[in-house]
């Protein structure tokens, strides 16, 4: 009878032991589970796609304050790799999202007027040292011209683009002329001239907020 009941007290350790075992294999296949899914979510939120916060109205009427929009990474990321160099993360016309240029920690949305000459195209002079194949932009009160050839803005009203600024400026490979669509309130490229490569975050493709409102950016 006593060798019954010690035993019996030996098998229950034994499943105590091998409940023991398996709830820590449970809590190390969880803690595991939760590690992958962070570096897969830290993974995307920074070579993929990412959220950001409209705040002001320089967009004014393409992006309101307050909305939310999805914003691409990935095909900068691509084309900074030899393999895939060949591609061309931006358009002139494109919303994107960058490093303000003053001020360290803040980002803009803009759009992208005109950008520089591809690096093969542009030659440097010997003895100046300057570009002599540069991307010529001159802002006229309101109009646009890129190498002397007027930008049609069909997505801006006539308020939008009033504006009493004048600027001529000559851009290098890399560098971006943007501006903000509520011409009258937007800060960009008119005060802080052009912006490098470097400082772009990424495309903005989809606005998700307010769900009402939710449609592709062009």
């Amino acid at each position: 009878m006593e060798q019954e009941s010690q035993s019996l007290q030996e098998k229950v350790e034994a499943t105590k032991k091998e409940d023991i075992q398996t709830l820590k294999q449970e809590i190390m296949d969880f803690v595991k589970l939760v590690i992958w899914f962070l570096i897969i979510f830290l993974g995307l939120k920074i070579f993929v796609v990412d959220g950001y916060e409209i705040q002001g109205d320089s967009m004014e009427p393409s992006l309101s304050t307050n909305e939310r929009i999805l914003v691409f990474k990935l095909p900068y990321h691509l084309s900074r790799l030899s393999i895939f160099s060949d591609i061309e993360p931006f358009e002139d016309g494109n919303i994107i999202v960058f490093e303000s240029p003053e001020s360290p920690g803040k980002r803009y949305v803009k759009r992208i007027i005109a950008m520089g000459p591809p690096i093969d195209d542009s030659i440097v002079d010997a003895h100046t040292g300057t570009q002599t194949n540069q991307v010529n932009v001159e802002f006229d009160r309101g109009r646009v011209f890129v190498d002397n050839h007027i930008v049609k803005e069909d997505y801006l009203s006539e308020n939008n683009r009033t504006s009493r600024d004048t600027q001529v400026l000559e851009l290098n490979p890399g560098e971006y002329y943007v501006l903000g669509d509520n011409r009258e309130v937007s800060k960009d490229s008119r005060s802080f001239n052009a912006i490098e490569e470097e400082a772009i975050i990424g495309r903005a493709v989809l606005r998700f907020w307010p769900p009402k409102k939710i449609s592709l950016i062009k």
